[in-house]
């Protein structure tokens, strides 16, 4: 009977994990000879927090550049509103000028937000 791949990669998953915690479990543990450990109770916590500020520098990175793209469209949806805005007159307003103003102040809304660093 054949399984269909969708039913054979979980259990070839499970059949994986199972080996590498058996393969693990089976392994001696060194003998204590009394001497300090190699292992620094200090150095994990400060990987973690070298880990830790990588990640906001790349969160950073990653802010910085949303905020130029939100601000680029910022400029280019108020040119669009000014063009739209120059092309009517006193009795007629588009509906593409309101919601070209709606779409502006959403996306002025998360700009402010993200500069505050709530988003």
């Amino acid at each position: 009977m054949r399984l269909p791949m969708v039913r054979l990669l979980p259990l070839c998953l499970c059949l994986i994990l199972c080996s590498l915690q058996g393969a693990f479990s089976q392994q001696p543990s060194a003998p204590s000879l009394g001497l300090p450990s190699a292992d620094n109770s200090e150095q994990p916590s400060t990987m973690q927090k070298d880990a830790q500020k990588e990640l906001e520098k790349k969160a950073n990175l990653q802010r910085q550049a949303d905020l130029k793209r939100d601000t680029d469209r910022l400029l280019k949806l108020s040119n669009e509103l000014k063009d739209y805005v120059d092309r009517s007159n006193e009795n007629v307003l588009s509906l593409d000028v309101v919601k070209k103003a709606e779409e502006i102040e959403k996306l002025a809304h998360n700009v402010k937000l993200r500069m505050k660093g709530e988003k």
